[in-house]
């Protein structure tokens, strides 16, 4: 019966094809046109086919997945692209972006952001903080998550990125809370980031979320308006004071090696020094000892030998060579002192 309504459907719109002009076929007279049988019922049965078939088509796009179910009732879960499912209400399919990183901000709020758990239900309640030595402090950070589990993210909790707003603040006061304030705002930024994801994921797990926390980040962190200035020059003050340490140390780092290097080279000298002086002393010893053994033997030799060994070494010094007879008595008629370099006759 349907496919007889279609045909006929199609056999009077085609009376348009010899129309030529748009208007004319706007000022068609459509009042003869009917469905085949009594009144107007077959119209919003074709209306309502119509939606049924549409309704049964979705898509799902490249970074999520469709979770889909029957009554109620999970039934399966699909991955992109399209697909169809029971119309009227009876298969209802879930979109969940499991591939999409998400955020949420604390204590303030970007601009144009769609998701409606990503800003702060009260930004100046949530910044304010107290640190462990019960000073007072204005927080803000950003926690980004993806849906790991879209079965424990839509069945478990009833709302799970409200209750991760609700852990991500109640852990960062708890890490908050374990420092001081100096800690919080200079130094301690990245340790207070590490134990915050940590400690957010452990949660999360335990509650079942159905969420991956992947990064938590402190933005802002400033001490309240009223004592704001006093803290500036504190920190201002504390970077100073890193500032001539570290100078402080580069000078001893640039002294003290060479001192070190300088000593070391002085005691290896000395050193070397003694072993020299040491081997020279063990050798006069060992040559002297040799000598006195051939003295004992031979003095005569021995002591020409010594004399011949000495005018061997003591001659080839000596600038000019005298040789007296043992017979001469006086020694100035033979020296040509006008001769001598320097000396006047």
């Amino acid at each position: 019966m349907s496919d007889r309504i279609y045909l006929r459907f199609i056999q009077e719109t085609t009376e348009l094809k010899g129309i030529e002009k748009i208007q004319d076929w706007q000022e068609k007279d459509w009042s003869s046109f009917r469905f085949p049988g009594s009144g107007s019922l077959w119209l919003p049965l074709f209306i309502l086919a119509s939606i049924s078939i549409w309704s049964a088509m979705y898509t799902v796009p490249s970074d999520s997945v469709g979770v889909v179910q029957r009554f109620g009732k999970y039934l399966k879960e699909v991955q992109p692209g399209l697909h169809f499912k029971l119309p009227m209400g009876i298969d209802v399919a879930t979109i969940v972006p499991v591939k999409r990183q998400l955020k949420q901000e604390f204590g303030f709020a970007t601009a144009g952001a769609t998701n409606e758990y990503q800003h702060p239900r009260d930004a100046d309640k949530e910044r304010r903080m107290v640190t462990g030595d019960l000073n007072a402090a204005l927080i803000e950070w950003v926690v980004q998550y993806r849906i790991a589990d879209p079965l424990n993210f839509l069945f478990k909790i009833r709302d799970p990125q409200e209750t991760l707003r609700d852990v991500s603040e109640s852990v960062m006061r708890d890490v908050i809370g374990d420092r001081t304030v100096d800690e919080v705002i200079t130094i301690g930024r990245q340790e207070i980031e590490v134990d915050a994801l940590a400690e957010m994921q452990k949660l999360s797990t335990k509650y079942e979320l159905g969420i991956s926390i992947d990064q938590v980040q402190l933005k802002n962190i400033n001490p309240p308006e009223p004592v704001q200035e006093s803290f500036n020059e504190v920190n201002q003050a504390q970077q100073e004071k890193e500032k001539l340490i570290n100078e402080a140390r580069q000078a001893y780092n640039k002294v003290i090696p060479l001192a070190e290097g300088e000593k070391d080279q002085r005691i290896r000298e000395a050193e070397g020094y003694k072993l020299k002086r040491i081997n020279e002393a063990e050798g006069d010893v060992a040559r002297f000892n040799s000598i006195l053994a051939e003295y004992l033997k031979a003095p005569e030799v021995t002591l020409r030998r010594i004399y011949i060994e000495t005018m061997q070494e003591v001659l080839p010094g000596l600038r000019s060579k005298i040789i007296l007879d043992e017979q001469a008595r006086e020694i100035l008629p033979l020296l040509h002192l006008d001769s001598e370099k320097g000396v006047q006759p």
